[in-house]
């Protein structure tokens, strides 16, 4: 039996190892869970244990497949209840995660295909990241940055980095929702701020924090 703690951890492993493409540090594990290095030693040997990561002393941590196995699902479960509540409960984006993070631990594989299907297999969630199917399977689309755009380019608003509320709030008092387009006016090389235009006509200047945080796909 796993805990909810232990999924917890799993889930923040699979993460850091997907966004930084190497091994998960204790470090970075101790910050995604808001916790003590010493507290992540200790679970990770318990992890260890169970088979469910690799574990050596200053080389990272990496999931075993039955633990990748069991963080996919725990992910799968919870962007499909953030979609639930977006979408057919009308929360807002900025108001799911921390509901998501309670439902994601009911268990039933049942439960979580049925909710699948009733939303449609819905491929990515209220923030634009993508849902494994009921196989593990991921899908994915070509995005950047916006940080990375060269002034001329059009583009619209497919995800965020930061998905804190305080970030997504920011973002609907701009209306740089998901699907927004934009088209990159000038980059100030003074602080590598951003000015845009929307298509219906708005010039804003985006810092260049919300530049490296806001996923798009070039027109």
């Amino acid at each position: 039996m796993i805990s909810h703690a232990e999924e917890n951890y799993l889930k923040a492993i699979f993460k850091i190892s997907e966004k930084e493409a190497k091994a998960a540090s204790t470090n970075a594990i101790a910050a995604e869970m808001q916790t003590t290095a010493a507290s992540v030693t200790d679970m990770l040997k318990r992890l260890a244990e169970k088979n469910l990561i690799d574990y050596e002393k200053y080389r990272g941590v990496q999931l075993t497949t039955e633990g990748s196995q069991v963080a996919t699902a725990l992910i799968r479960k919870h962007r499909l209840w953030e979609v639930f509540l977006v979408d057919k409960l009308g929360f807002s984006w900025d108001e799911v995660h921390d509901l998501a993070e309670q439902l994601e631990h009911v268990q039933g594989n049942n439960l979580i295909d049925r909710l699948d299907t009733f939303l449609g297999h819905p491929k990515f969630d209220p923030h634009g990241d993508p849902i494994p199917d009921a196989e593990g399977r991921w899908s994915f689309r070509q995005q950047v940055l916006l940080s990375t755009l060269k002034p001329g380019e059009r583009a619209a608003v497919t995800g965020v980095d930061d998905h804190s509320p305080a970030f997504l709030q920011y973002l609907d008092q701009l209306g740089l929702t998901l699907g927004a387009g934009l088209e990159l006016l000038e980059r100030f090389p003074y602080d590598q701020s951003l000015r845009v235009r929307t298509p219906d006509g708005r010039e804003l200047v985006l810092s260049e924090k919300v530049g490296q945080n806001l996923f798009v796909k070039i027109s």
